[in-house]
């Protein structure tokens, strides 16, 4: 496939180098220590994990049914016939024909059982086919591993933002109370209207109204976590603040070329292909002759002690060939069906590697664009708290009305929220391009 040379993005990246933020282990890109327990937590107990590490084992353990196939199966039998023959039966037999009517008969035997000579490499086919699937099972493990550290990342980075816009919150809510009772106080004093009291009521009981919608969500995010944790609901431990994380404000992308060799889902795919490949080697092999061989060496004798004696040694060597000669198509349309698979596989290879330079490239994307909205809204949350300082100054002082001060603190309440928000996304584009770096499961 063509590689492109640099990843695309809104502004021109610097020139293209080894060093990645993929190449970062995660306790490295996520220096938040409560963080990092919840991350170790999760590579413990998360479900999925434990899920794809079974799926593991499975594959493993087909791969060694598979690869068995290519050595002889070798079984021991032993067995003792003790019989009684009559001499009044079907045909009379005298005393001196039959002097004792007891026959005791003894086996002892090692079988080779269906041994697969692999002229044709069928079962080399099979046993690559199921290495593929192993080393698959592999990737999508690491594959989970990326995205477990990613959602545990995202889910706490969204839980600090949660507790920034509740403590933006309180802090309105409690400074709008102070502007309720100064406004009280003046309308007492026949200085502020009844109206004035009314609309300071207003922004009181906007920012009371808040605060249990953002709690609601507070105790759902931590139950998420806990659920990618593997535990029951419950509080999770705070950090460092939303502001305090540390995550990179410059993030190497790194060669297009290592992006093939590190992220699990391409690897994975690519070793989906090459077991859809080998299948086509084991749908061909069907047209070639199969020879087997089958044989038994061993002992019988009517005498335990002589069974292991020379005469009483018997063998057997049976070589079998099968060669099909009329399957009406079928063998031709499993060859038909390998290939199809095949197809498919390759398809299916092509279109993950685009998406995951579509996905570096929207990352990078989101990165600088988020980044520069949040510089201009820092710009904007300074203007306007000035601006409030401002406004109430006037009004206490009874230059200006109250409308300008309530229009002040409804702007820097909309504001900040907004603010965390954007902080929030620029915070996820980092542990986003980190995914699509395919790090986190070093």
């Amino acid at each position: 496939m063509a590689m492109p040379l640099d990843f695309r993005a809104s502004a021109p990246l610097p020139p293209a180098q080894a060093a990645s933020l993929a190449d970062l282990k995660w306790f490295e890109v996520f220096k938040d220590e409560e963080l990092q327990g919840l991350i170790r937590t999760a590579l413990e107990k998360n479900y999925d994990l434990r899920d794809a590490v079974a799926r593991i084992d499975v594959a493993r353990a087909g791969l060694g049914i598979t690869r068995s196939s290519q050595f002889p199966n070798v079984g021991a039998t032993a067995n003792v016939a003790i019989n009684r023959l009559s001499r009044d039966g079907a045909t009379a037999l005298s005393p001196a024909v039959l002097p004792a009517q007891n026959r005791n008969f003894g086996t002892v035997s090692l079988d080779l059982l269906s041994f697969e000579v692999d002229i044709w490499g069928r079962l080399r086919r099979a046993t690559e086919a199921a290495r593929a699937t192993l080393l698959g099972a592999e990737e999508n493990r690491k594959g989970v591993v990326t995205t477990l550290v990613g959602d545990v990342a995202s889910a706490y980075l969204t839980l600090r933002e949660l507790d920034d816009v509740l403590d933006i919150s309180v802090r309105t809510l409690r400074t709008r109370e102070e502007s309720l009772e100064l406004t009280r106080s003046r309308q007492r004093g026949g200085i502020a209207t009844l109206l004035d009291l009314r609309q300071a009521e207003q922004l009181v009981d906007t920012a009371a109204q808040v605060i249990p919608a953002i709690e609601q969500a507070i105790g759902q995010t931590e139950n998420q976590i806990r659920l990618l944790l593997g535990e029951s609901p419950g509080q999770v431990p705070r950090g460092r603040s939303l502001v305090d994380q540390g995550l990179a404000p410059e993030v190497p992308a790194g060669l297009p070329s290592e992006l093939l060799q590190r992220r699990p889902d391409i690897r994975a795919a690519e070793q989906d292909l090459v077991a859809a490949n080998a299948e086509i080697g084991v749908a061909k092999a069907a047209y070639f002759p199969q020879l087997s061989l089958s044989g038994i060496l061993g002992g019988q004798s009517t005498q335990l002690a002589s069974l292991f004696s020379g005469p009483a040694g018997v063998w057997n060597l049976t070589p079998q060939l099968t060669q099909p000669i009329f399957t009406a198509g079928r063998i031709k349309s499993n060859v038909k069906l390998a290939e199809a698979e095949r197809t498919r596989a390759l398809v299916q290879y092509e279109r993950v590697i685009q998406t995951a330079f579509t996905e570096v490239s929207n990352s990078l994307i989101a990165h600088q664009k988020v980044r520069e909205s949040r510089e201009k809204q820092e710009a904007l949350v300074g203007t306007l708290r000035d601006r409030l300082r401002l406004a109430y100054v006037r009004y206490r002082g009874g230059v200006d009305t109250q409308l300008n001060a309530l229009d002040a603190d409804r702007d820097l309440f909309q504001a900040e929220l907004v603010l965390a928000q954007i902080r929030l996304e620029e915070s996820l584009t980092v542990v986003q391009l980190y995914k699509s770096l395919g790090g986190g499961w070093q």
